[in-house]
């Protein structure tokens, strides 16, 4: 008799292992896909109108019932139409799946090349009009909505495309440029100022734009001041200015490949945090 309500557990099968990780592969994407969205919140009215589904059915609350059964048929269809940009841009991002380490590494040493060859061109001291550029790099913390301020491009890195897209005097000149992954997602993006302590007044919208967005994720950033064509670089919310291209290089080389060098960056001076 107590063999009847001992419950049964499945045999782990290698199909079974594999179906688990399928599914765990589909929602690890999915919650990337709503990952600093605003469609958050459409999920959670969704959610909401089946709560108030299940009381209504729970207290024969027949008119509610009747009302929200009426529109569950159209819910996928509506679904479909206000997430199809978040769906295009997951399908996008399996599609651009990388099954080796090799190809990220690939992938990653381009960027930065590409990166290291715009800020070159941009920083030539022969060129007859100085540049201003402020170019953010992400690295694990989603920038999806700083993305959605600026103009939408989702185009691969380029030397050309970043160099146009900061051409003084171009539409999309002011603001930041924001790479995710091998693409440059968006331009003319607003990101948050970091308020300057006292003795600091002197940073510029660009340069407290770039400790603002290093404040709030892990992102890099990369500041070109357009009066003097000066490097700087910004990450964790701290300033490091007058910054050679090999110094770049290897900055950007350490943020997109999550390896330290030998020695931890010397940032000098700090306008971000200040350290206890």
């Amino acid at each position: 008799m107590l063999q009847q309500w001992i419950p049964v557990i499945p045999r782990l099968t290698v199909t079974s292992v594999i179906d688990i990780l399928a599914v765990s592969a589909l929602i690890y994407n999915f919650m990337l896909m709503l990952r600093g969205r605003r469609a958050i919140s459409v999920l959670s009215g969704l959610w909401i109108l089946v709560v108030l589904y299940l009381v209504a059915v729970w207290m024969h609350m027949e008119l509610l019932r009747s009302v929200l059964s009426a529109m569950a048929p159209y819910i996928p269809v509506a679904l479909i139409v206000m997430f199809q940009s978040e769906i295009r841009s997951m399908l996008g991002r399996l599609g651009r799946l990388r099954w080796s380490g090799l190809g990220g590494r690939l992938e990653r040493r381009e960027v930065v090349e590409e990166v290291m060859l715009a800020v070159e061109q941009m920083t030539n001291q022969y060129a007859e009009v100085r540049t201003g550029a402020l170019i953010v790099i992400e690295r694990d913390i989603g920038l999806r909505t700083f993305v959605e301020s600026g103009v939408a491009l989702d185009a691969l890195v380029s030397r050309d495309l970043l160099c146009a897209i900061f051409h003084t005097g171009g539409q999309l000149h002011d603001g930041a440029a924001i790479i995710q992954g091998d693409r440059i997602a968006a331009a003319a993006c607003f990101l948050p100022l970091h308020v300057p302590q006292v003795g600091n007044r002197k940073l510029g919208t660009r340069h407290r734009a770039a400790i603002g967005i290093t404040e709030e994720s892990d992102a890099l950033a990369v500041v070109i001041s357009e009066e003097t064509s000066q490097i700087s670089v910004a990450w964790r919310g701290d300033l490091e200015s007058g910054v050679s291209l090999d110094r770049l290089r290897e900055r950007l080389t350490q943020h997109a490949t999550g390896v330290k060098g030998e020695r931890e960056p010397a940032v000098e001076p700090r306008f971000g945090r200040v350290e206890p």
